[in-house]
C-alpha cells in the first residue's frame, strides 16, 4: 500500500529530529570496530521469518514501482540473490536495514531508503512531547557520518557543551544508528568527534521536551518578515497564508528553507501559491508508465487567490533538499524570488512511502521531475543568484551572512525599482 506523496525523500540523505534519524544510516563503526563484529547473533525462528517478509516487500517494491522501469540498469534479480540471505540472516534491526540500505544503494538514488522502526517511531512523534538530547544530526554524503546540525537552547546536549559542527560516533559504547533509542532519565555516554578530529566523550540524561515548531515567523527586523520552514508538513500552505495576510507591500519576505529536507508535495504547491498567479504552471512529474503529469500554483496558500505583491529571498544551503530545492527553483525560474545561500545538493524526485511488515518504512522515488523550464534538478540542485554561505564558526557566534545578504539584495532591488518608476 502507499504511503502518503512526497516531493521529499528522507531516506538516505536526511535531516534527523532531536537525536534519532529520520531515516536509516549504517553505523559508524568507532576506531578498530568492524560492523560484522558487532551483530553476528544468530536470529530466532521468528525474526528470520519477519526478516525474509520485510526484504520480499522491498524487492517487489522496487521491482514493480520504481519510477524507471529499467532500475537504472540494475539487475534486480541478482541483487535478490546476493542480499536476500544476508537480510534473513541479520540478528536485528540494524544489520537487517543497513542490508536493505545497501541493496536500495544500487540504484544510486538518494532518495531510496529503508527507515528501521526505531527510527519510523521517532520521525512520526517528532513534534510531540518525548524524551530527547536535544541535538538535529545531519547525513552527509558519507553514510556513516552524522553531523551535529543544531543544538537546542535549554536540551540536554547543551548542558553538556556538544557544539554544531560535531560527528556522533557512539552511544554507550555502540557505534550511532538510527536505531538507537533514548529514554527520559537513563543517561547515555556519548563519543564524538569536533571539528578537529579530536575525541570528544560527554554524559548527558535524556528528557522530557516540548516537539520544536515545524514553522516560525520573526519580524524583529524593520521591513523584513522572516518564515523560517523546518520541513513541508501538513498546514504549511495556510500557516504562510496568515502570515502573509494584511502584510503592508513594502515589507519583504524572506523563506528560510535551510536544513529543510523536504516534505509534502501538497504543501511545496501551497506555498507557491502565495507567490505565483494561481494555476501557473511551475513542474511536471513523469512516472513510470511515462505519463505525464503538470503542476500548477493551485494549493491552498489560506484561502488567498491572488499572489502577494512583496518582494521575496529564500535561503539555501546544501541541506535543503526535495521541496526546499524545487520552491526555490520554481521561484527563481518565475523570475518571482531571490535565491540567496548555498548550491543545494539535487535531491530531487517525488516519492512515497510504503509501511513494512515490522514496523519500518520503505521510501521509494514513484516520479521524475522536471521544472515548468524543462530543468532537471536531481544530482544537478539550485544554484543561488547570491552566493553567502554561512560557516559553522559563524552559526556558533550568532552570525547570519546569508539572511543579511538576502535582506541587502532586497533593498537594493527595492531601491532599484523606486528609481525607475521615478524616472531616475
Amino acid at each position: 500500500m502507499f504511503g502518503r506523496r512526497f516531493l521529499s525523500v528522507s531516506s538516505a540523505l536526511s535531516l534527523s529530529l532531536l537525536a534519532a534519524g529520520s531515516a536509516y544510516s549504517a553505523p559508524q563503526a568507532t576506531s578498530g570496530t568492524r560492523f560484522s563484529d558487532i551483530v553476528q547473533m544468530a536470529p530466532s525462528r521468528e525474526r528470520a521469518r519477519m526478516n525474509q517478509r520485510v526484504f520480499d516487500k522491498v524487492w517487489s517494491e522496487v521491482r514493480r514501482g520504481y519510477y524507471d522501469p529499467r532500475l537504472h540498469g540494475v539487475d534486480w534479480a541478482a541483487a535478490r540473490d546476493r542480499f536476500r540471505p544476508q537480510a534473513v540472516a541479520a540478528g536485528d534491526d540494524r544489520a537487517l536495514y543497513r542490508v536493505l540500505n545497501e541493496m536500495l544503494d544500487l540504484l544510486d538514488d538518494g532518495h531510496a531508503g529503508a527507515s528501521p522502526p526505531a527510527a519510523v517511531r521517532r520521525q512520526d512523534s517528532q513534534y510531540e512531547r518525548r524524551a530527547v538530547m536535544g541535538m538535529t544530526l545531519m547525513r552527509g554524503e558519507n553514510p556513516d557520518i552524522w553531523t551535529v546540525e543544531r543544538v537546542r537552547d535549554g536540551s540536554p546536549a547543551q548542558a553538556a557543551g556538544v557544539q554544531l559542527g560535531w560527528t556522533l560516533d557512539s552511544v554507550d559504547g555502540r557505534p550511532w544508528g538510527p536505531d538507537v533509542e533514548v529514554q527520559d532519565g537513563r543517561p547515555v555516554r556519548l563519543g564524538l568527534t569536533d571539528e578537529t578530529g579530536g575525541r570528544r566523550e560527554t554524559t548527558l540524561t535524556p528528557r522530557l521536551m516540548d516537539g520544536p515548531q515545524p514553522f516560525t515567523a520573526d519580524r524583529s527586523r524593520p521591513g523584513v518578515l522572516v518564515l523560517t520552514v523546518e520541513q513541508f508538513d501538513p498546514g504549511l500552505g495556510p500557516w504562510i497564508g496568515r502570515e502573509l495576510s494584511g502584510l503592508s507591500p513594502d515589507v519583504d519576505v524572506i523563506l528560510d528553507l535551510r536544513a529543510n529536507p523536504g516534505g509534502r508535495l501538497s504543501e511545496a504547491e501551497s506555498v507557491l501559491t502565495c507567490f505565483l498567479p494561481y494555476d501557473q504552471a511551475w513542474a511536471t512529474q513523469t512516472g513510470r508508465t511515462g505519463r505525464s503529469v503538470t503542476l500548477t500554483a493551485s494549493g491552498d496558500c489560506g484561502g488567498r487567490r491572488a499572489p502577494v505583491p512583496n518582494e521575496v529571498a529564500v535561503l539555501v544551503d546544501r541541506g535543503s533538499r526535495s521541496a526546499a530545492e524545487l520552491t526555490p527553483a520554481a521561484l527563481q525560474e518565475a523570475r518571482r524570488g531571490i535565491v540567496v545561500g548555498e548550491k543545494t545538493i539535487g535531491s530531487v524526485l517525488i516519492a512515497q512511502e510504503t509501511e513494512l511488515p515490522d514496523g519500518g518504512r520503505l521510501t521509494l522515488s514513484r516520479a521524475d521531475f522536471v521544472t515548468a523550464g524543462g530543468v532537471r534538478l536531481e544530482k544537478h540542485g539550485v544554484t543561488p543568484d547570491i552566493e553567502a554561505p554561512r560557516t559553522v564558526a559563524q552559526r556558533r557566534a550568532g552570525e547570519d551572512p546569508t539572511l543579511e545578504a538576502a535582506i541587502a539584495a532586497l533593498k537594493a532591488e527595492r531601491a532599484q525599482a523606486a528609481g525607475t518608476s521615478a524616472g531616475l
